[in-house]
């Protein structure tokens, strides 16, 4: 019977924006060790599908470190160099009681700190710089939005990139990686990585999967790894253009077991259909007054998103365009989410009906016009907790179990037209759950 292969698994994930004013210190990451990432088995995240193929493999599994935040302002150097230091203590550990046979890593791909520009090369230059993890497979999983580098191809053996835009694939990501790490276990290959940079840098909205230039790109990259059986992977990368880094923007990697002038030949042409559809990666954005105009009185959900503002994307959550824009307007039967944990707390004791005069969002960034002063009127409060209704969502990365913080709903406006989900940590709107937890039917306000 063969022996169980001993397989390291850690996590780093933050989208880092460089352009918004803060740093993201300890307290805005989440972190879990060793028991609390083997307990994500069945939660829906990324580590939830790594385990699943541990399982399958037989592997044992050594659990260490997983930190994760929601995207933000440039992360403070020391969060690194704590996680290296917890993970390093691991690898200790794990090294005095036997060789590992691989190292599984859950990364996004476009962190900052305040003293380097690619924390997740730098991290896997000091695992390879270890002299028993030198030759050793990692493998692992990336978002679409990482600015890609050139250290991170030349250090790990394969890296898994979501291929959708809204990401629905997380979990996918890490089942594809872990299978593939288990491939190169049993057949004892190691495929080697490249990537290429195009000279394009398209926003996240331009970014979307089901749509050109995107949609081109990842049929490209299908077909490159059907009729070449030697490529393991091929990524679409489309970048995170709000990252201040050297090597930001549109990328392409291959794993490959075969001739790297291959390889580089089909990264060759991806790049050149990406300069080609350059323009199409730029999307179209309304004036919001003007949007409104058009539908304001016709039946069915109209959304409004700021993309200035993306949650997903490091925006502060608390800006105050589209409130302002539904109140300019006068609408009815319309909702609107802010992350403004002063304002929650200021409805602290209030009972429904109560109203009081209240700042809301606006104070987060000096970009934005500041905050909203109205009255508001108290409807209810919860603990913001709620459990994902579609576990595809791109929330599940972090698993189906997702907290708001203290959160209250409030209506404000003309005859109490608006409602206002305030929430005391920015979450980014992509699971009706969100606001059905809350009391609130986006399909049907009233």
């Amino acid at each position: 019977m063969n022996e169980s292969k001993r397989v390291l698994a850690a996590g780093l994930v933050h989208e880092t924006h460089n352009f918004v004013e803060g740093t993201t210190g300890f307290d805005d990451f989440r972190i879990k060790r060793e028991g609390e990432i083997m307990a994500r088995r069945g939660d829906g995240s990324a580590f939830d599908g790594f385990l699943e193929v541990a399982e399958q493999e037989g592997w044992e599994v050594i659990p260490t470190v997983e930190y994760h935040a929601t995207p933000a302002a440039t992360v403070d150097h020391a969060v690194f160099e704590a996680f290296w230091s917890e993970l390093e203590k691991h690898l200790d550990k794990a090294e005095a009681e036997g060789p590992l046979d691989a190292i599984w890593l859950g990364l996004h791909g476009a962190m900052v700190t305040t003293e380097n520009v690619d924390p997740e090369g730098e991290l896997l230059g000091r695992l390879r710089a270890r002299p028993g993890l030198a030759a050793i497979p990692i493998f692992g999983k990336f978002d679409l939005h990482a600015n890609f580098t050139r250290h991170m191809a030349e250090r790990a053996n394969l890296l898994v990139g979501y291929r959708k835009n809204p990401h629905t694939d997380t979990r996918w990501s890490a089942v594809a990686s872990a299978r593939m790490l288990g491939r190169a276990l049993r057949e004892g290959v190691l495929p080697r990585m490249i990537a290429r940079q195009a000279p394009v840098i398209w926003a996240p909205t331009g970014t979307g999967t089901a749509h050109r230039p995107m949609k081109d790109l990842e049929a490209l990259a299908r077909s490159i790894e059907d009729e070449n059986p030697d490529i393991w992977v091929c990524n679409v990368i489309g970048g995170y253009s709000f990252s201040d880094v050297p090597e930001a923007g549109v990328a392409f990697s291959i794993a490959t077991t075969g001739p790297l002038d291959e390889a580089e030949a089909h990264l060759e042409r991806l790049v050149a259909l990406a300069v080609e559809l350059r323009e199409l990666g730029i999307p179209e954005e309304r004036d919001i007054d003007e949007a409104i105009k058009e539908v304001k009185g016709k039946p069915g959900l109209h959304v409004f998103a700021e993309p200035a503002d993306n949650i997903g994307g490091g925006g502060p959550g608390d800006c105050t365009p589209v409130l302002r824009a539904f109140l300019r307007h006068g609408l009815a039967n319309a909702a609107v989410a802010i992350a403004d944990p002063d304002t929650v707390e200021a409805f602290e004791s209030a009972k429904p009906g109560d109203v009081r005069r209240v700042r809301i969002g606006g104070k987060r960034t000096s970009m934005d016009e500041g905050p909203v002063e109205i009255d508001a009127r108290f409807v209810s409060r919860s603990d913001g907790k709620f459990t994902l209704e579609d576990r595809h969502s791109h929330m599940a990365a972090g698993g189906i179990y997702v907290s708001m913080g203290p959160s209250v709903v409030v209506t404000v406006g003309e005859n109490d037209g608006i409602t206002v989900l305030l929430t005391t940590r920015k979450m980014q709107p992509n699971d009706l759950a969100q606001w059905r937890s809350q009391g609130i039917d986006p399909e049907n306000l009233s």
